[in-house]
């Protein structure tokens, strides 16, 4: 099963998951309280700083920073023109920037944290669930996988293009049947995770 943990020995590897995971909830509750105004457009865009910063103070380097970005250039293109078109250029900004630092910080959370160390918090929070008939170690799973999907599809996608390019051809939108391939091969090794933890 892939995962995007990468060992350290930096603060955010040294801080404890659930603190990490507290912090990223807390964080997307604050941000969505920020008013869509221009008056917001200035401290948004210092939060989205404080969040890129965030990769090279933990020790992940400019490298992974520009990665995270190009994975995020079409969500913020589109997501970003939408709301220029329909609502206003400041909306766009604030809008799009909660979205930009929520995923840069859920990226962080997870190249600094193994996958047992999440599914363990994750665990431990929905333990009180039993009682209800929730199996909490398989909610813990599918909640800490649905945290790194997202980068690793976007893993996929630059490998395909990379392929690509090595090869001379520009596939265009038929890059969707290798990506597709990788996705299926991916979402297989999940599930043979899933089975051998006795969740499949």
């Amino acid at each position: 099963m892939i995962s995007l943990y990468r060992p350290g020995s930096g603060f955010l590897h040294r801080a404890p998951a659930g603190v990490k995971l507290a912090l990223l909830a807390a964080t997307a509750l604050g941000l969505s309280f920020v008013p869509a105004t221009p008056g917001a457009v200035l401290p948004m865009a210092g939060v989205v700083a404080a969040a890129s910063g965030l990769f090279l103070l933990g020790g992940f380097g400019a490298r992974a920073l520009g990665e995270a970005w190009w994975r995020l250039r079409w969500l913020i293109l589109i997501l970003g023109a939408a709301l220029v078109v329909f609502v206003s250029l400041p909306a766009a900004i604030v809008n799009t920037g909660r979205i930009v630092v929520l995923v840069l910080l859920a990226e962080l959370v997870t190249r600094s944290t193994s996958t047992s160390a999440l599914m363990g918090v994750i665990g431990r929070l929905l333990r009180p669930l039993r009682t209800l008939g929730v199996n909490a170690e398989a909610v813990a799973l599918v909640l800490s996988l649905t945290l790194t999907m997202a980068p690793v599809v976007g893993g996929f996608v630059r490998a395909v293009r990379e392929a690509q390019d090595a090869r001379g051809v520009r596939l265009g939108a038929r890059m969707a049947v290798p990506l597709l391939v990788r996705t299926m091969r991916h979402a297989d090794a999940v599930g043979e995770s899933l089975a051998a933890r006795g969740l499949g």
